[in-house]
């Protein structure tokens, strides 16, 4: 396991991080115990969490993930470890999280961050992302930007301000972005160094064999702002292990339990993408995820990698990517894949 400083912060993470949105849903307080011991067991220092978890999104069970990491905690080092959780955004219809205010106002991040050090049991943060911008951007599967959909928001330079007063207070340590588009991030920054604000340290966006959209334009701003990528849904929500080729939803699988739910990769084209990803890790002797985690790990722009399992076998099974090593060859095929279908589930 390698370790990688996060961006311009003090924080060195693991290249492989937890993932745990399965936590309260799929997966009981036993079963993510277990989990969260084996990853620590192999090296893993990174934990991300969000206080909309588990997905998706109830409100019956809103909450569970961090309060099972929370339990856990107790009998860790703390010091030892990375723990990563978000504010959820406005735009969902979610009543049951602050009565259904979820504009990135400093009340609710005041609210929002004390609610999750409470379910963490800590005293702090070490990493607090915005799960999605306040104001709209097409995000989650959507590619177009369509001016007629913008809404009142809040103005950047007072989120920033919001989230100084809780570094300033010990609450959190850095702050990140989540599912953010290039122009977001180049104005938190800029912000930032005009107002003598914290910077961002991070940005959590979806990157893998299918999604590659980070390469076009955050590639670049990060890369010159100093901030690290953390790959979220590296195998693309279960659809580059293979899976769910031919039209299959094995059952327990996330596509066969939520109907509806994944519909980002769920595209034309995603299909024939995989199998040529799946062709490929075949001919080499490797699993197809161990090729699609080794793809993500591989990037330059990548800090760390977020895997998440509904079970111990995968999760076994994904960290096994660490023994990995993708060839000048591989990396000549794959590319080759991606030119015939490029980016089918953005």
């Amino acid at each position: 396991m390698r370790y990688l400083p996060l961006g311009h912060s003090s924080l060195t993470v693991s290249e492989i991080g937890l993932g745990t949105m399965t936590f309260g849903q799929q997966n009981t307080m036993a079963e993510a115990h277990e989990q969260l011991d084996y990853a620590l067991e192999q090296g893993i220092n990174f934990i991300d969490t969000a206080e909309m978890y588990p997905v998706p999104a109830r409100a019956e069970t809103q909450g569970s993930t961090e309060r099972y990491i929370g339990e856990w905690l107790q009998h860790q080092q703390r010091d030892q470890l990375i723990i990563a959780t978000k504010i959820a955004g406005p735009g969902r219809p979610w009543h049951w999280i602050r009565n259904g205010s979820l504009s990135i106002t400093r009340d609710n991040i005041k609210q929002a961050v004390a609610d999750s050090l409470k379910r963490l049991k800590t005293d702090y943060i070490d990493l607090y992302q915005i799960h999605w911008p306040d104001r709209y951007v097409p995000q989650f599967g959507e590619v177009s930007y369509d001016p007629s959909r913008e809404r009142p928001t809040v103005p950047i330079a007072e989120q920033l301000e919001a989230l100084a007063e809780m570094v300033q207070a010990g609450l959190i340590r850095y702050i990140g972005l989540s599912n953010e588009t290039p122009w977001g991030v180049s104005e938190f920054c800029h912000l930032a160094e005009q107002l003598s604000l914290p910077k961002v340290v991070s940005i959590q966006n979806a990157y893998n064999l299918i999604n590659r959209v980070f390469e076009v334009g955050l590639a670049e701003v990060c890369r010159h702002e100093h901030i690290g990528l953390l790959a979220y849904s590296p195998l693309g929500f279960g659809v580059l292990t293979g899976k769910y080729l031919q039209a299959e939803k094995p059952t327990g699988s996330r596509l066969a339990l939520f109907e509806g739910f994944g519909r980002r990769y769920l595209k034309p084209n995603v299909a024939e993408a995989v199998a040529g990803y799946v062709s490929i890790s075949q001919k080499y002797g490797l699993t197809p995820a161990q090729l699609a985690l080794a793809f993500v790990r591989s990037r330059w722009f990548v800090t760390s990698t977020i895997i998440g399992a509904t079970n111990l076998a995968q999760l076994k099974e994904n960290l096994s990517c660490l023994q990995v090593e993708l060839s000048a060859e591989m990396l000549v095929e794959i590319e080759a894949v991606h030119q015939r279908y490029p980016n089918p589930a953005p």
